[in-house]
């Protein structure tokens, strides 16, 4: 059954006006679509979310005497789930908004398989799109 549905092609609406196709948009996107379903079932006063984006690890928990949290389950689809695709970015913005999804940091961009260490800086450099403004700028220097 679906509940709630949410586009990245919405963004705009709410001044995000560029970068429809790197990390960041999905990031949005995950960010609005919990936003919706909390105001959709009058939560939204009760789970306020992460205040601040740092790309840690962030999980919502239940407050005593109040509704739970949503509890949602990613369903990648058909997507290739490689460390970095953009549904990892949906994921955390949901996950940031108060959404509970089960979920670990294997897959989010700043993982490092050989250290089997999770770096938030480089997740964080994703989700606020400045691995693609360092990228354009090194290729500013190129030219």
């Amino acid at each position: 059954m679906i509940v709630c549905t949410v586009y990245a092609h919405e963004l705009p609406k709410y001044g995000v006006k560029a970068g429809m196709i790197n990390y960041a948009a999905p990031y949005c996107t995950g960010l609005l679509l919990a936003h919706r379903l909390l105001n959709r079932f009058g939560m939204d006063k009760i789970y306020e979310g992460q205040v601040e984006v740092t790309g840690d690890e962030y999980n919502v928990e239940s407050i005593d005497g109040r509704p739970g949290a949503i509890t949602c389950y990613l369903d990648a689809g058909l997507a290739r789930t490689t460390t970095g695709n953009q549904v990892f970015g949906a994921l955390k913005g949901a996950v940031d908004g108060s959404l509970s999804i089960p979920h670990g940091t294997k897959r989010f961009p700043g993982y490092d398989s050989e250290r089997k260490e999770f770096n938030a800086e480089v997740h964080w450099k994703h989700i606020i799109g400045q691995s693609v403004a360092d990228y354009m700028c090194y290729l500013m220097e190129e030219d």
